[in-house]
């Protein structure tokens, strides 16, 4: 059984105009969404600028009220409110934010940024607290007299481990991490990646991984779900997606990752631009009259893809 269930997961914002400011419309920022994740694992959600992902993660969270659908952890569902609190949801599941400075408070010390979690749900006295806290940041590689400072005086990488070590103060279970290392260098994000795998490993955490970067979820997710215009357009393994992309928009996606071979690179310049004039002619085709995405079809027992039905005849025709 999954540690959490997403069912049928659906988020619509009221756009309003006119005298009487009616409801005439709504935007479709998730639009019927299924994916579970289990104990222990790192799911990845990988789309562009508006696609709906990080909106599922403040869903997961509680940030966000789904209009319609479930979000199911350990067969109770917590999109009623009255239901978190029963099960101490708020503590099981923690948020890593893109930006790491806007999410830690300026006039606060690390020491009070970490422990304001704990202080929601323990009582410990000031010098348990202090040890703890200690721990925490000596989890992500982090000095202890760290706790003693502000924000402001510790670089961007330093600011998302301080982060980190706050979403893990309460022991959760699952951690929704939405572009933990966008804003980082490549060699920051390779240290913070790193940190967050070696706490998985320690303390058995799941991850939701919310990223627009390709190359980065390949190296922390076994699962993952590509996503646009509020809908999922293909959900597979690791060595699904990436050896074996269906759908014209993952392999746009995929096509957009840097090459890091100097021998390689104008072959994947010209891979990239085909690709590109491809989707712009084939596009209409994988999304209906309204432009809203197909519905998922069964390619394999781990491969769901988007496909129109005649992409799904030539698939079957192949494989008979």
């Amino acid at each position: 059984m999954a540690m959490i269930e997403i069912k049928n997961l659906k988020i619509h914002y009221p756009i309003r105009s006119g005298f009487f400011n009616r409801v005439t419309d709504y935007v479709y920022a998730v639009d019927g969404v299924n994916f579970d994740i289990e104990e222990g694992e790192t799911y990845g959600l990988i789309g562009e600028s508006g696609s709906g992902k990080s909106t599922i993660g403040k869903a997961v969270v509680g940030l966000e009220k789904p209009t319609s659908g479930q979000i199911i952890y350990k067969g109770v569902d917590i999109t009623k409110k009255s239901n978190r609190s029963k099960i101490h949801y708020n503590k099981d599941v923690q948020m890593i934010f893109q930006d790491s400075l806007s999410s830690l408070n300026p006039k606060k010390r690390i020491r009070d940024i970490i422990a304001e979690p704990i202080r929601n749900f323990e009582r410990m006295s000031d010098t348990e607290e202090r040890k703890r806290v200690g721990e925490l940041l000596d989890i992500v590689g982090m000095p202890a007299d760290s706790m003693y400072k502000y924000p402001f005086e510790f670089s961007g990488g330093q600011r998302q481990r301080i982060g980190i070590a706050r979403a893990v103060s309460t022991n959760p279970k699952l951690i929704v991490a939405d572009e933990p290392v966008s804003a980082l260098d490549l060699s920051v994000q390779a240290q913070v990646l790193n940190f967050m795998k070696q706490i998985q490993r320690e303390y058995n955490i799941s991850y939701l991984f919310i990223s627009h970067d390709l190359g980065v979820v390949k190296h922390m997710c076994k699962n993952m779900a590509i996503m646009t215009r509020g809908r999922f357009v293909e959900i597979g393994t690791r060595e699904d997606i990436y050896k074996d992309p269906l759908h014209i928009y993952t392999q746009r996606l995929l096509s957009a990752i840097p090459s890091m071979s100097p021998a390689t690179r104008e072959a994947d310049l010209a891979h990239r631009k085909e690709v590109e004039h491809i989707y712009r002619d084939e596009e209409s085709r994988y999304y209906n009259e309204n432009g809203r995405v197909l519905d998922l079809k069964q390619i394999s027992a781990t491969h769901q893809v988007a496909l129109p039905d005649s992409e799904l005849e030539k698939l079957k025709g192949g494989l008979a």
